[in-house]
């Protein structure tokens, strides 16, 4: 059976971008273009007319901006979802951050190729990802909506299939590294902000994001947040109660040559396609931390953070993955989870307190 194209809205008040994102949309392949608009007040009558899948969202507009939009579809329910296109500013970063906290599906950031062949060919290929990411999602959820299946616990513990050293009894766990995409900024502000200040480990973050976009996302969690979050600096030293982000664009290692384990910003190759790589830094915390190390995956396209997951587990280490229920996109948790790698698989309302509760029983443990 011939799948549905998926309706899209063309959301930004400027001519030229409405035509250059039409044209690059008739490009990708199951895609149809159903209308614009130039400014939010005009999107959210169209949406009422057209019913989109999705829109590609600009955030400057007159009248209405995109930000009005998000809090709109928010408020009122409405399924469309939505694509930023992003200005790679400060301003622009701050107000993605926002979107992706009011629900944005994913952002991309407008290309300033030397060319306008170039600047289309690079919009293309990140439409094309997500746009490829939010269709699957949206397969996966019709045929769920088809055939009713009674609600998953938001806990599951699970037996894992590999072979994988067992935890030493009483080693008190000293980090928790998170690793997270699609989705992150989202389930970061709901995890992040419910854990005490009191909380007794670092936690180091890699969410993929370009740069000057992790900054404004550590500031914003900083202010929701009883314990305090940074992008992460070379030579910063990593002390319990502190969250640290890999910045956009470096991969964040662990450097122990100074006595206390300190942040190791590189320029090093991506991994999995990925600057910040999870694998890299979760590389990192096994070599440095070993079984007293806590993993957690939540939603995110692909499957960075797997290779990771494995040295966790081979030294003994504790990893906890998001459900498929709660994901943005079920991608990084699925393969740790359908590998066995994973120690519990936790709802996103109840992940914070599963961090929670594993520190705190594993410190108890070894006093």
């Amino acid at each position: 059976m011939q799948k549905k194209p998926l309706r899209v809205l063309v959301v930004d008040d400027t001519t030229t971008y409405r035509m250059i994102v039409k044209q690059v949309l008739a490009r990708i392949e199951g895609v149809e273009v159903v209308g614009t608009a130039a400014n939010g007040k005009i999107a959210l009558e169209k949406i009422q007319q057209l019913k989109p899948d999705l829109l590609t969202l600009d955030i400057e507009m007159p009248v209405l901006d995109g930000l009005g939009v998000l809090r709109r579809l928010r408020d009122s329910n409405d399924p469309t979802a939505a694509i930023v296109l992003s200005a790679l500013t400060t301003e622009g970063a701050d107000a993605t951050v926002q979107a992706l906290r009011l629900g944005a599906y994913d952002f991309v950031v407008k290309p300033s190729g030397v060319s306008a062949d170039d600047s289309a060919d690079a919009l293309t290929r990140e439409l094309s990802t997500r746009i490829g990411s939010f269709s699957k999602r949206r397969e996966i959820h019709d045929l769920l909506s088809e055939k009713p299946r009674p609600a998953a616990p938001s806990i599951l513990t699970t037996t894992p299939s590999v072979n994988r050293a067992r935890r030493p009894n009483a080693i008190a766990i000293s980090v928790v590294a998170i690793g997270v995409s699609t989705g992150g900024p989202q389930a970061l502000t709901r995890v992040l902000p419910a854990l005490p200040a009191n909380f007794p480990t670092p936690i180091l973050v890699v969410q993929h994001m370009p740069p000057m976009f992790t900054e404004s996302l550590a500031r914003d969690l900083n202010g929701r947040c009883k314990i305090a979050v940074s992008e992460g600096k070379e030579g910063q030293t990593i002390e319990a109660g502190q969250v640290i982000i890999a910045p956009g664009g470096r991969q964040m290692g662990i450097n122990r040559s100074f006595g206390k384990p300190a942040i190791h910003l590189t320029d090093d190759p991506p991994m999995n396609n990925c600057r910040p790589a999870v694998d890299y830094l979760f590389r990192a915390v096994a070599k440095v931390f070993g079984p007293r190390a806590l993993g957690v995956i939540m939603t995110g396209m692909g499957n960075d953070g797997t290779m990771g997951c494995r040295l966790f587990k081979k030294n003994g280490a504790h990893v906890i993955v998001q459900d498929e229920q709660s994901c943005v996109v079920y991608g990084m948790p699925r393969a740790p989870a359908e590998e066995g790698l994973a120690d519990a698989i936790v709802s996103l309302d109840r992940m914070a307190d599963e961090i929670v509760k594993v520190v705190s029983r594993e410190t108890i443990a070894c006093k």
